[in-house]
């Protein structure tokens, strides 16, 4: 069974520096802790990122996983899809990023389905890692360019 979660964090600037923060994946080594290496595979026209594979540390271990970009409802919001992965076998989630005054709601979706069979509480603390590590480093990230 999938695990969902959503979670929201407010990131003093703009969505615009947000959204530039989350589409840069060359740079994501730079500031995302758990990430050992990332590649662009495939562009758009635009030249936005279509497919990215990432390497990551994960439960005690690395794994390598490609998520597949939809930028339909840029640059409110962005999704992605896994395409390929050696230890979920579905991840799927979006950000959406929401103008409050001089700062940006940053919401995350996610769902994920290990292959691995694990204790659901596990799974759901696992999901709560990604996500509060995802947006605590986001924040930080974008606060640091406005």
């Amino acid at each position: 069974m999938a695990q969902r979660a959503t979670e929201s964090i407010m990131v003093i600037a703009s969505p615009e520096i947000v959204y530039s923060v989350v589409t840069d994946f060359e740079n994501y080594t730079n500031w995302v802790s758990d990430l050992k290496r990332i590649e662009v595979l495939e562009r758009d026209a635009d030249g936005r990122a279509l497919e990215v594979e990432f390497r990551a540390a994960a439960f005690g271990r690395s794994t390598t996983y490609a998520l597949r970009y939809d930028y339909s409802r840029a640059p409110a919001a962005i999704s992605w899809h896994q395409t390929r992965a050696d230890l979920t076998e579905t991840m799927q989630g979006q950000y959406r990023f929401e103008p409050v005054g001089d700062a940006t709601r940053v919401t995350y979706d996610l769902e994920v389905e290990l292959l691995v069979p694990l204790p659901h509480f596990i799974k759901t603390r696992a999901a709560q890692r990604i996500q509060t590590q995802a947006l605590v480093e986001l924040k930080a990230r974008a606060e640091s360019l406005r």
